[in-house]
Formats: structure tokens, sequence, C-alpha cells
């Protein structure tokens, strides 16, 4: 037998992963992107200069620095992601979004946003979704999250 807190965050972690599985499907076929690559183009568009180090994406993302690394690797090759030497200590690089990349952001985005309404609107009415917002909000209290 579960406790509620349990059942709840289980619940949780099930609706995230259909979310992401449904996006992950359309990001491919659609904009040849994986939800990570999204993800990773949106802490660099959120962040302060639209660049971070690989050390602050890891941490942003949760994923070692060497995971960056390996993500960030293809993404320069095919032009959505630059690299960006810091002025004053040229062993600081940053991973900057290039042109390309801050669209092909754009047009996740308005897919991303899509799926949301699809999840939400057919679920949810307006007053529940208020409130889900707060509640959320709430349980992301004190975690440093950037993208919301």
């Amino acid at each position: 037998m579960t406790d509620q807190h349990t059942t709840n965050a289980l619940r949780l972690l099930q609706v995230a992963d259909d979310f992401r599985a449904g996006l992950a499907s359309e990001f491919s076929s659609v904009h040849g992107i994986s939800v990570n690559e999204f993800i990773l183009l949106l802490h660099l568009e959120r962040a302060t200069a639209n660049r971070l180090s690989r050390v602050d994406l890891a941490k942003r993302m949760h994923v070692s620095a060497s995971t960056i690394t390996r993500m960030a690797a293809p993404m320069e090759k095919i032009g959505l992601v630059g690299r960006e030497t810091d002025e004053r200590d040229a062993r600081l690089v940053f991973v900057v979004a290039t042109d390309a990349g801050r669209e092909k952001l754009s047009d996740a985005l308005a897919t991303f946003s899509k799926r949301a309404g699809y999840l939400f609107k057919d679920r949810l009415e307006e007053a529940e979704t208020d409130q889900f917002a707060f509640m959320l909000r709430r349980l992301m209290a004190g975690t440093g999250d950037t993208l919301a």
C-alpha cells in the first residue's frame, strides 16, 4: 500500500514522461532535435547574456558536464550552438546559441505550446489550470528553476 504523497509523485512522473514522449516524436520528425536539445537551447535563451558554461548548463539540466559536451558537439556541427571564450580567461568556454539555434528554438517552442495546450485545455478548466500553476510554483520553490 502506498501513501498519497507517493501516489501523487508517481502520477506526476507518469504525466511528465507521457508529455515528453509526445514531444520527442514531434521534435524529432518536425524539428530534427531531441527534447534535451530543446531544453539546452531554452536554457541558453533564458540565461544572462544568452550563454552558459558547460558546467552551468550541466547544473541547470541536472546532468554531468561530460553529458553537456556530448550533447553540444553534434549541435555545434549542425550550427545550432557555438563556442565563445571568456574575454578575461581563455580557459573558460561558453556555449552560445547561434541564429539557427534561436530560430530552431522558436519553432520548437510553438510545438511545445501546442502540446501543452492539448495537455491542459482538454482536461482542466481555466480555474483548475490556475490552481495547478499555483501548486507547481509552490513545489518548485527553492529549486533554483530557470525555465518557468
